[in-house]
């Protein structure tokens, strides 16, 4: 579980994944196999993972590995992946939030934060990280 005691604070906002025109573009990556190789080496999330965080289908982001780009429906679950793992990173070392996704959390009566996620309820790991970073926990 995520706790005030293993929050870390960073000085300067990591950039965050934006809209521009209709191109996903992340810290300056601006191919999705480099972006996947990121999200694997940065966090942890091997490709299986991404599918699940995402909710697209695993030959989606096969093809997004071999280069072809997201829809638009497509693109905007990455950039929400992208800003749940940004989030994340300001409470835990990035290598570490691939293995927190996986672990049943009690905060979530068991479950995974991964199964959180998939059952459409992201806005509870969202809650719980709000609540550590302005010093709400215990």
């Amino acid at each position: 579980m995520i706790t005030k005691s293993n929050a870390r604070k960073k000085n300067s906002a990591a950039p965050v994944a934006v809209f521009e025109g209709f191109r996903f573009t992340h810290r300056g990556v601006g191919d999705y196999p480099e972006l996947l190789q990121h999200y694997k080496s940065n966090f942890g999330l091997p490709q299986p993972m991404l599918v699940r965080l995402t909710g697209v289908s695993p030959r989606s982001v096969a093809k997004w590995s071999q280069g072809e780009p997201p829809s638009a429906k497509q693109e905007k679950s990455l950039v929400e992946m992208d800003r749940l793992l940004d989030g994340l990173a300001r409470v835990l070392e990035p290598e570490q939030v691939g293995r927190w996704l996986k672990q049943p959390n009690p905060a979530f009566d068991g479950s995974t934060p991964l199964q959180v996620v998939e059952r459409g309820e992201v806005d509870r790991i969202w809650h719980m990280l709000y609540d550590i970073e302005s010093g709400q926990t215990a």
